[in-house]
């Protein structure tokens, strides 16, 4: 049976995961062919942002669309559908016929018609062109301005801010995210993004930009005030990109955009639209999730061979979550309270800087709507009240400072959920999902969202869904155990605190106080940990030796060939020549392959074990020491050149990562810890990425916090802003030292922080305010690690003793001659078809 073409055109988010959803499934009926106005495929527009930070936002790779037979056209527009003969034209010329067409072609900016808006330096804020664009005129620039204070206008403002602008915004309403929030959200959120150097304009009718005086451009206003600025981004919200339909007779919806039916189906039945181009029950839906749930019900009309039984679209809930400007901002449902004779309550706290409203009924039994500012950890259990019409089952003020019942948890709980609730809106994943999925074995979040797809998307359901995950296992009988093994009942925080308390200092000691049994690879290497962290002895001492684990026990990397990789340290990226030298000299010696690494150090390949001492000893005698490459510990700190050489850098940055690098070397934690120091918004050594982050402002410092790249991305947070040089090593040595006593074994901070009741907001409560009254305990704990450091290798090397364990033979300190190592990575050529073909 031959396969049906389906052609999509649009290849975004939607147009991806309308792909996505059909070849995972269904490869075997249909053939894919997409059309992708830009010049690249799929990438994740809700973190455009992040572009600034130098994140691979791509949602796919040519590879994986070929791996999936998926045929693909790259910055192609699609210009013409001939309906009758089922065809589509493209700018250059290309005609494509199609089984099943899908329209996919989002939206586009509105640009207000205000005289002078077509001049350079005047941009959209929509695609990543955009961003290049934007960017290039920042660099002759110093002031910029977005002209809209909703969603997409406040990330825009973002962008503007990370290149090192003077950014200001331009909304016409009174009030910031007029559409989700109320007046006193808005207001908050206005102060809150002011404090981090955004000034804010509301009520303000551009009525014309025309030549500046002091800068490149002067916005007069309808009040009669103007503002100057270099660059202008418009962000005033979207249209419907429906001029493909409209040219070829599609019904579309007075004010714009193709309609729809239930199906997802336009007017012509071979032809579908998902999205924001997309119009339903005269309405247009202007995030992803709705997309994302159109897209499903497109594959499901388009493979159900009973169209009655095929899935349906029947609207979605505009509810949204998300961080702007480092900013937590939540609204759900009737966020206005425009249900006739609904009720509202409210919380403010002004020096948390936090503020919540819940709608509520009439006669107080449902919750409407919510909005939340500053602090958004309620919002997964109200969203779930609202769209499953929930009812409340204590006054709604509970919500707002609920009550606790004795086991410290508040009354509303995941049991209450129906099994059709939907936890995961980017993904449209239910709670009856989850709970199967954790009955057949996924008894981890990592392997819940493997199986489900839940948590995969924005991220945002993973604290409701780690819940659900929870109640489930208890369901199941199966315990929560956080015991770090069998040898010891208690988690690594609280045998973390068993050894600070009673002052242990050994693993024997440490069994017979409160463990069982000779212990095992889990809680030895644990317990090193735990130990060096607090007494910072040297990790081959007598006592502690046995419990390292490969890496440590040896003070270099294993690889696979059996050989080990020596690091040094190089602080801030700066060596000098004569350390350069002996690397190159070292490595010609002994045959070592040689590589710069990303974090701005090298690495050497292939030493044998009997001669680290001796490369140790080479490192060492040019002031060179370890770099901890093989512990659990601090990795790089990662930096630019700053102001000393850059004409953006606005603070020294390599003379700072340089302070933090040797302050912090050596200090042992639950798992590795890289950061990174930029010296202005442009972000060169992406702090962002890192478990903590420095990044330069004319006013000092602002510090991201739980960061991390490889196989788990996340985006740090916003910690605090415009700190001077004091403040900023005081928080870090009080958040690295409180990660230390608090995190789980081989958690890394962007867990460690997601895990943290009370998340971000916590964490700043703790430090910035000393809300355990700890801090002077964690500064003086990180004093001491900071004054009884030592490399590891040049204590090593003044200990006979030590040295012993790194010979090849226990009575001689020869090679093995027998022995082969490859000294120089192979070079593997990929395979050709034909040699493919007979390796099958």
């Amino acid at each position: 049976m031959s396969k049906q073409r389906i052609v999509v055109v649009g290849n975004g988010m939607v147009g991806h995961h309308f792909i996505d959803q059909l070849t995972n499934n269904h490869s075997d009926q249909f053939q894919v062919v997409t059309f992708a106005e830009e010049k690249q495929l799929a990438y994740d527009r809700v973190m455009l942002t992040s572009y600034f930070s130098g994140n691979d936002l791509s949602l796919t790779t040519p590879e994986a669309y070929d791996e999936k037979g998926v045929e693909y056209h790259i910055n192609e527009k699609v210009t013409g559908i001939n309906r009758q003969e089922k065809t589509i034209v493209t700018e250059s010329g290309k005609e494509v016929a199609y089984d099943k067409l899908v329209l996919s072609t989002g939206s586009i900016p509105f640009v207000p018609p205000v005289p002078g808006k077509e001049q350079e330096d005047i941009h959209v804020y929509r695609t990543i062109d955009d961003l290049d664009d934007i960017a290039f005129s920042a660099k002759s620039s110093k002031v910029g301005v977005v002209i809209g204070g909703g969603l997409l206008g406040l990330e825009a403002a973002n962008a503007i801010k990370q290149l090192g602008l003077e950014t200001h915004v331009v909304e016409f309403a009174p009030r910031l995210m007029a559409v989700q929030l109320d007046q006193e959200g808005g207001d908050l959120l206005r102060n809150k993004i002011s404090e981090l150097g955004v000034t804010v304009h509301t009520e303000k009718n551009t009525q014309e930009i025309v030549q500046g005086e002091n800068c490149r451009y002067r916005m007069n206003f309808a009040d009669g005030t103007f503002l100057e600025t270099d660059v202008i981004v418009f962000s005033a919200g979207i249209r419907p990109q429906d001029h493909l339909a409209r040219v070829s007779d599609l019904s579309l919806g007075e004010r714009g955009g193709i309609a729809i039916d239930d199906h997802c189906v336009t007017s012509d039945p071979d032809i579908y639209a998902i999205g924001e181009c997309a119009l339903w029950d005269n309405k247009i839906f202007g995030l992803i999730a709705p997309g994302y749930a159109m897209a499903k019900v497109a594959v499901s009309h388009l493979t159900s061979q009973e169209k009655s039984e095929a899935k349906t679209f029947k609207g979605a809930d505009m509810s949204t979550k998300l961080k702007l400007l480092g900013v937590d901002v939540a609204s759900i449902g009737d966020a206005h309270a425009q249900t006739p004779d609904a009720q509202c309550f409210s919380f403010v706290d002004s020096a948390a800087g936090i503020y919540k409203k819940v709608v509520v009924s009439s006669d107080g039994k449902k919750l409407l709507g919510a909005v939340l500012v500053g602090e958004t950890s309620d919002y997964g259990q109200w969203l779930q009240l609202v769209v499953n019409d929930m009812a409340l089952t204590r006054p709604a003020e509970y919500l707002l400072l609920p009550e606790l019942d004795d086991e410290g948890a508040s009354e509303s709980g995941v049991d209450a959920l129906p099994c059709s609730a939907q936890i995961c809106s980017c993904y449209d994943v239910t709670k009856e999902t989850i709970s199967k999925a954790v009955a057949d074995g996924a008894h981890d979040i990592a392997a819940l969202k493997s199986c489900t797809q839940a948590g995969t998307g924005c991220g945002g359901c993973v604290p409701l869904l780690t819940q659900i995950q929870n109640s489930e296992l208890a369901k199941l009988g199966v315990s929560i155990d956080d015991s770090l093994c069998r040898h010891f009942a208690y988690s690594r925080s609280e045998l973390f605190d068993i050894i600070r308390v009673k002052n242990i200092r050994t693993f024997d000691a440490l069994i017979a106080e409160c463990g069982s049994g000779d212990g095992c690879e889990v809680c030895k290497p644990a317990a090193a940990s735990m130990f060096a962290s607090l007494w910072n002895e040297h990790v081959l001492d007598e006592e502690l030796v046995s419990l390292q684990d490969t890496n440590d026990n040896f003070l270099a990397n294993m690889q696979k060939d059996g050989t080990y990789s020596i690091v040094p340290r190089v602080p801030g990226g700066e060596i000098t020549p004569e350390q350069l030298i002996a690397i190159g000299e070292i490595a010609k010696e002994y045959k070592l392959y040689t590589k710069i690494t990303g974090g701005q150090r090298i690495d050497l390949f292939g030493a044998q074990l009997a001669q680290l001492p001796v490369i140790w000893k080479k490192m060492v005698d040019v002031g060179l020491e370890t770099g901890h490459a093989y512990g659990k510990s601090l990795r790089t700190v990662k930096s630019c050149v700053g102001s000393t050489w850059c004409r953006y850098g606005v603070q020294d940055s390599a003379a700072m990562a340089i302070l933090v690098e040797q302050r912090y070397r050596g200090v042992r934690s639950p798992h590795k810890v890289k950061m990174a120091v930029s010296g202005c918004a442009r972000e060169c050594a992406e702090a962002q990425s890192k478990d903590f982050g420095v990044i330069a402002t004319d006013k000092g410092w602002n510090l991201y916090v739980g960061g991390n790249g490889g196989m788990r991305p996340r985006h740090a947070d916003l910690f605090a802003s415009d700190l001077d040089d004091a403040t900023l090593i005081r928080y870090i040595d009080i958040i690295f030292m409180f990660y230390v006593r608090t995190a789980q074994r081989l958690q890394r901070t962007s867990v460690w922080l997601e895990n943290l009741e009370g998340g971000l907001a916590y964490l700043q409560d703790v430090v910035i305010n000393d809300k355990l009254s700890i801090n002077d305990e964690l500064l003086l704990q990180m004093e001491h690690l900071v004054d009884t450091y030592q490399c590891e290798w040049k204590a090593t090397l003044d200990d006979p003793q030590k040295l012993k364990r790194f010979n090849h033979f226990i009575n001689s300190d020869k090679l093995d001659d027998n022995v082969i190592f490859t000294t120089v990575r192979d070079q593997i050529q990929p395979a050709s078809k034909a040699e493919e073909a007979e390796l099958v």
